[in-house]
């Protein structure tokens, strides 16, 4: 299997995370050197557009960026497989496919969400035989290299730099944004602008309140409809303002031009590592509060301070004083520096890894044999 070609079936449950790791795999396999061919199976297409304004919803079967996107509807078209099939997050493909998939003897690979945990190293490509014959494996993304990484596009740190190097730049995002220009001639030095992109549970007024300090005004961008409980507009020294969602190019710049970026679910939690930048991570919540496990396994694999890390369990907890009085610590100009030193310093260790996608074809090859 030299230039294996890739099925992606995706469900979009209730959030973007889901779409967003999807269509980012699908186009990197698209554009590497190989140039797989990648088809992408969505059954919300409305959401997608969201997040890639090309979209049309209502197209059956549309072609964005080299990968062959399709509509998967209870009815779907009986199209052949291709050489390996990956359901996202146990989306499950449709009998009728699985069938043609064991005629064509493709392999299936069951795409897993990211963990730090410790056990995920020892389930990482481990096969599933089926009854049918299916040759199938289990896909671990993570942060070691006993995983498969995590997905990273060729030139992804160098393009982030080439922005970074430009500070006109981060200004004409604001502007773009909608901040109005008389509270932008009002950010100084010591501002701070912050992507508060998390889950309503979030203890959002604690982050305005450790915020909001006489010194110098800081500006905090909300996603439409994130945090709907906080109230956009000024908060003392602060102004929360609201913004359309951008796509995913564009969701890119804003963690990199951003000070601290506050991110939730897989895809974001990802790209904000690859900003660099300081960044508190609301994981998604779990029954029997399973998530604050996860939450402990990553903060245990990063290389954040102390403060840090209380930082990111108190931002996961209903507890809106812990939150407030931990962050503003956290925020401290002196920890703050080393908060940055730190995201800095695992961004460079993780890219000098393989990414997940280039880990995937190759594990895909020699599974293929």
């Amino acid at each position: 299997m030299q230039a294996p070609s890739f099925d992606i079936f995706c469900r979009v449950v209730d959030n973007f995370g889901d779409i967003g790791v999807c269509w980012r795999l699908a186009r990197r396999l698209a554009h590497m050197p190989a140039r797989h061919r990648v088809r992408l199976w969505v059954d919300d297409l409305a959401s997608f557009a969201r997040i890639q304004p090309d979209v049309n919803p209502h197209a059956p079967r549309q072609e964005l960026c080299a990968v062959d996107i399709v509509h998967w509807t209870s009815a779907p078209p009986a199209l052949a497989p291709h050489d390996v099939v990956i359901e996202a997050f146990a989306c499950h493909p449709p009998k009728a496919f699985l069938e043609r998939m064991a005629a064509s003897n493709s392999l299936w690979i069951n795409l897993e969400y990211l963990s730090a945990e410790d056990w995920v190293e020892s389930c990482h490509a481990l096969p599933s035989p089926q009854p049918n014959g299916l040759r199938k494996a289990f896909f671990f993304p993570g942060f070691t290299p006993a995983t498969g990484g995590l997905l990273r596009e060729d030139g992804l740190i160098q393009a982030r730099d080439d922005w970074l190097a430009r500070p006109a730049q981060r200004r004409e995002l604001q502007r773009a944004l909608g901040v109005p220009d008389d509270f932008l001639a009002r950010m100084t030095e010591g501002s701070k602008q912050v992507l508060l992109f998390a889950y309503p549970d979030a203890p959002a007024p604690a982050l305005i309140r450790a915020l909001d300090t006489p010194e110098a005004p800081s500006l905090v961008l909300v996603p439409a409809g994130v945090c709907p409980g906080l109230r956009r507009g000024r908060h003392g020294n602060i102004l929360v303002h609201e913004f359309p969602f951008l796509d995913q190019a564009g969701f890119d710049r804003l963690l990199w031009s951003s000070d601290l970026n506050c991110v939730r679910g897989e895809d974001s939690l990802v790209r904000a590592l690859w900003a660099g930048k300081p960044l508190l991570w609301h994981i998604y919540p779990q029954e029997d509060h399973a998530h604050l496990a996860k939450l402990h396994a990553f903060l245990e694999r990063s290389p954040y301070p102390a403060m840090v890390k209380r930082s990111h369990e108190a931002w996961n907890q209903p507890d809106a004083t812990l939150a407030s009085d931990a962050l503003a610590a956290a925020l401290h100009a002196e920890r703050f520096s080393e908060w940055t030193r730190a995201g800095a310093q695992w961004c460079s260790s993780l890219a000098g890894r393989p990414d997940l996608a280039s880990s995937l074809v190759e594990f895909c090859k020699h599974a293929g044999r």
